[in-house]
C-alpha cells in the first residue's frame, strides 16, 4: 500500500530539512524526514520515493526517523537515498533497504599529474582505460575463480586481492572497513550467486557504473584537501561499481526467503518489496552474513579495477610514473551494525544505507555527479552523527527514468555534445550512454549544498570530468 504524499503533508523544519509527522498514518512507528531544498523536494514529489519512505517508517524496531537524502528517488522497497536504523534486539534487516547491488560504492584515486601535463593524451587515456577495465552487462573479467578461491575472496575482500598481488599493503587503510566486513559466510551464498560472480571480478558492469578521469576544479577547504593529498588542477580517477551479478543474486535469494517467513514472525508489511526478517532470527543473521560476503566481493572488485587503472596509467604516462593512490573508498548500498546515541544512550543499531554513504566526522565523503557536470569530495561532520546516523547522500540522484532519457537524446548526439565540452566518453553501448545523460540527474551542486547546509558534511573540492568510461 502506498499513501499519497502531497507537499502540504510535510512540515518545514529549516531550509534543508522537512518532516512527514508520525500522525500522517497510523502505521508509522516514527516520523519520516527529508533533506532537500524546495526544488529538490518538488522533484521527489514526482515519483514514489516519499510514499516509500513513509512505508519504511512503518517497519518494526525502527529508531528515530526514516530518512531521505537530497538525492533520493524511487527504488525497490526503500527509496534510493534512504537511511533507516533498527534496534538490534527488536528490529529487522531488509534486503530492500540495502539494494540489489550490494556495496555499490565509489573509490577515488589521486595522481601526481596535472591537467597541463596531460597534454594531448586524453583520448589515449580514455581508450586505454576502456581496454583495461571490462564493462557491460554480463561481461567477464580476467579472473575465473574456483569455488575455493571465490570463498576466500568472499571472506577477506580487498585484502585478499592484495595478497594475490593486486594492490599495495597500505591500500586497505584508505578503504571503508579496511575493505572487508568481518563475519561474512560464503556458505550462505548460493551456488547460483557464485556462478554469476565467478568471472566478473575486476569488471564495471553497465548502467550508471563508470571509471572517470577528472581534474580538481575548485578547492573549498585547503587544509582538508591537503590532508587528502588533493591540489588544484590535479588529475584524479573515480571508480563506481559494486558486487555485480553475485550481489544481485544474493538479494534475489534472500528477498524470496524473507517473503516466505513473514507470517512466521507476524510481520505485516505495507509493501512486499520491504520483505524483511528480525535481525536476531536465523534468516536475518544468514542474510547479514551473506550480504557481508557480497560486500567483500565488491571491495575486491574495486581493488582489481584499481590495479587495472594503475596498469592503464603506466601504459599512457610511462612505467616510471607514480601510480594512482587511494584517497578513499565508500560503500553506498550496505547495512552495518553500529553504535549510535539514541535519546542520550549508546545503542547498537542495524543501519541500512541504500544509495547513501557514511559521513563520519573527518571521513572523506565521495559524491559523484553526472558525467557532464561534476563531482564533489566532502568531509563528514559531527552533525551527521547527531542527525542522520552518520550518513550523507551518495550522488546526484536520478530525476528521470532511463527510458525517458533515451527518448530525449541519442548516444551519438550526447557523445558529440560532451566532446564539445572537452569530455571524452568511451562506452560499450550508445543506448546505455544515453540513459546516463546529464539532464537525467538532479543538480549535484544543489544536492551537495543541502548536505553542507544541513551540517552533515562540508565541501572540500569540486571535480570536473575529462574522460568517462561506461558500460
Amino acid at each position: 500500500m502506498f499513501k499519497t504524499v502531497a507537499k502540504n503533508d510535510l512540515e518545514k523544519i529549516n531550509d534543508f530539512l522537512w518532516e512527514i509527522p508520525r500522525t500522517f498514518w497510523t502505521q508509522m512507528q516514527v516520523p519520516a524526514r527529508v533533506y532537500a531544498s524546495e526544488t529538490l523536494l518538488n522533484e521527489m514529489l514526482d515519483d514514489r520515493c516519499l510514499p516509500q519512505l513513509v512505508n519504511v517508517a512503518c517497519l518494526p524496531g525502527i529508531v528515530n526517523y526514516a530518512l531521505a537524502m537530497p538525492d533520493a528517488h524511487e527504488g525497490y522497497g526503500f527509496p534510493v537515498g534512504g537511511v533507516a536504523a533498527f534496534d538490534i534486539e527488536t528490529g529487522i534487516i531488509s534486503p530492500g533497504g540495502i539494494g540489489y547491488d550490494i556495496n555499490c560504492g565509489v573509490r577515488l584515486l589521486r595522481t601526481d599529474i596535472t591537467f597541463d601535463q596531460l597534454g594531448d593524451k586524453l583520448h589515449d587515456l580514455g581508450r586505454t582505460l576502456y581496454a583495461e577495465v571490462p564493462s557491460g552487462v554480463g561481461r567477464g573479467g580476467r579472473q575465473n575463480l574456483t569455488d575455493t578461491e571465490l570463498d576466500k575472496l568472499l571472506s577477506a575482500g580487498a585484502p585478499r586481492m592484495i595478497e594475490l598481488g593486486y594492490g599495495n599493503i597500505a591500500d586497505p587503510e584508505k578503504i571503508e572497513s579496511g575493505g572487508c566486513l568481518p563475519d561474512a559466510d560464503p556458505a550462505l551464498v548460493s551456488q547460483h550467486a557464485k556462478s554469476r560472480g565467478r568471472d566478473q571480478l575486476g569488471t564495471m558492469g553497465a548502467g550508471n557504473h563508470f571509471v572517470e578521469v577528472c581534474r580538481v576544479q575548485q578547492i573549498f577547504d585547503q587544509a582538508a584537501a591537503a590532508k587528502m593529498g588533493l591540489f588544484p588542477e590535479q588529475l584524479v580517477v573515480q571508480i563506481h561499481t559494486g558486487s555485480r551479478g553475485l550481489g544481485h543474486q544474493i538479494a534475489t535469494d534472500y528477498i524470496k526467503l524473507m517473503l516466505e517467513v513473514q507470517e512466521k514472525y507476524g510481520i505485516v508489511l505495507p509493501d512486499r518489496e520491504l520483505a524483511c526478517a528480525p535481525i536476531t532470527s536465523p534468516e536475518g543473521q544468514n542474510y547479514l552474513a551473506a550480504m557481508k560476503a557480497g560486500a567483500n566481493f565488491a571491495f575486491a572488485n574495486r581493488q582489481l579495477i584499481t590495479w587495472e587503472v594503475r596498469q592503464a596509467w603506466r601504459r599512457v604516462f610511462g612505467e616510471k610514473t607514480k601510480e594512482p593512490e587511494i584517497v578513499y573508498d565508500v560503500a553506498h548500498n550496505v547495512a552495518k551494525i553500529e553504535e549510535h546515541d539514541v535519546n542520550g544512550q549508546k545503542k547498537k543499531l542495524v543501519v541500512h544505507r541504500k544509495g547513501a554513504t557514511r559521513a563520519f566526522p573527518d571521513q572523506p565523503v565521495l559524491i559523484p555527479g553526472s558525467m557532464g557536470t561534476g563531482s564533489y569530495v566532502l568531509v563528514g561532520q559531527i552533525g551527521s552523527m547527531m542527525q542522520s546516523f552518520g550518513s550523507s547522500c551518495h550522488g546526484a540522484g536520478r530525476r528521470m527514468s532511463r527510458t525517458e532519457a533515451k527518448r530525449k537524446i541519442g548516444g551519438k548526439q550526447l557523445r558529440a555534445e560532451m566532446l564539445q565540452q572537452g569530455i571524452i566518453i568511451n562506452a560499450g553501448s550508445l543506448s546505455g550512454m544515453a540513459e546516463e545523460a546529464p539532464f537525467a540527474y538532479k543538480d549535484v551542486d544543489e544536492v551537495v549544498n543541502v548536505v553542507e547546509g544541513a551540517g552533515l558534511a562540508n565541501k572540500v573540492v569540486r571535480l570536473r570530468p575529462l574522460a568517462v568510461v561506461i558500460g
